[in-house]
């Protein structure tokens, strides 16, 4: 199931794969801020999609 994380703020994609991963390993690797906006990411999401693939 392919996984899609964007920064709410600018819509940045902070990871795109198929490999399911951890909000905190993504947070980790971009130190806990958005490299294009600088804004402060959560672990917590604020909204979340399931989309069916076409």
């Amino acid at each position: 199931m392919p996984q899609r994380v964007v920064c709410h703020q600018c819509g940045f994609v902070l990871y795109e794969g198929e490999e399911l991963k951890p909000p905190d390993e993504i947070l980790h690797k971009y130190d806990g801020k958005c490299p294009k906006c600088g804004i402060k990411l959560a672990l917590i999401p604020l909204n979340v999609e399931v989309k069916p693939i076409k």
